[in-house]
């Protein structure tokens, strides 16, 4: 599988190192127990409903030990998978598949995780003008890996990191002396980033306004204060809701016109996908 976006594939190749590094330490003690030229054969199955995610970064950690290694997909990234389905076969160097298992089935169940319930949040706001987007609290040293997943599983990206995009938060509002001195102050540092001020009610969204906000987040507005926003503003900024935001409550949400909501859940609140590797 080929990853075009080449910060995202050295990143890519950092985490699956250190992933390797972590597990194998001084050696694979374990897999010495077998003779150094064995070749041997295995597949992954999946034992629940998911969407697969990660297929890269699964072939780097087996092509770090053994570039030779082939792998046969019967599936591709962003495809729903099934019960009991075989996703791939495996061919090469006993040793290495055994090495590499445990790390890249941990890519794989996580990254798949992540796609899969970024998948429902998606489906669940089907037919409306609502994006669903992820957030910046991801696993450490994961943040690209993760973001690449809420996008096979139909969401959008937020900005990577600090460095790529402006979120005036309340602390920062508060240390700048209020919203139009913190906006005034992002205007003359951002260059070409994206600005976004959040606001906690109906009384600083006015004043987010009358400062030139074009892209503000509602955080924990209730789906009455959510409306009046959308109401209000009408048109002149793009709004996100944000906070408290589940699967039961997102399509209300998304009804009351705001044009992204952001789910930090996404890449948080996740439970790795069931899956296992098997010799022939």
């Amino acid at each position: 599988m080929f990853l075009p976006d080449p910060v995202l594939l050295e990143a890519l190749q950092h985490q699956v190192a250190n992933a390797l590094a972590e597990d194998i330490g001084s050696g694979d003690l374990t897999a010495q127990l077998i003779p150094a030229d064995t070749q041997a054969r295995a597949h992954i199955l999946c034992r629940e409903k998911a969407i697969l995610c990660g297929q890269a970064w699964f072939e780097a950690c087996f092509r770090q030990l053994d570039p030779g290694i082939k792998i046969r997909w019967y599936s591709q990234d962003g495809s729903c998978i099934g019960e009991s389905q075989m996703l791939c076969e495996i061919q090469g160097n006993a040793r290495a598949l055994l090495t590499a298992e445990r790390p890249a089935l941990n890519f794989l169940q996580t990254l798949s995780a992540t796609a899969t319930l970024t998948r429902r949040y998606v489906d669940a706001i089907a037919g409306t003008d609502a994006v669903v987007m992820d957030t910046r609290k991801t696993l450490p040293g994961l943040r690209l890996a993760q973001k690449y997943a809420v996008l096979t599983g139909g969401g959008a990206n937020q900005r990577i990191g600090l460095y790529d995009g402006v979120l005036i938060k309340e602390n920062h509002i508060a240390a700048a002396g209020g919203i139009a001195q913190a906006l005034s102050a992002a205007a003359r540092v951002a260059g070409n980033v994206p600005v976004q001020i959040e606001v906690e009610n109906q009384d600083e969204l006015v004043q987010a306004l009358a400062a030139g906000a074009k892209l503000i987040l509602l955080d924990n507005f209730s789906l009455d204060q959510l409306r009046e926003a959308v109401q209000l503003t009408a048109g002149r900024a793009v709004l996100e809701a944000s906070g408290n935001i589940s699967l039961d409550t997102i399509r209300s949400v998304a009804e009351t016109g705001v044009q992204r909501i952001s789910v930090g859940s996404l890449t948080k609140h996740i439970q790795a996908v069931d899956l296992s590797m098997r010799f022939e």
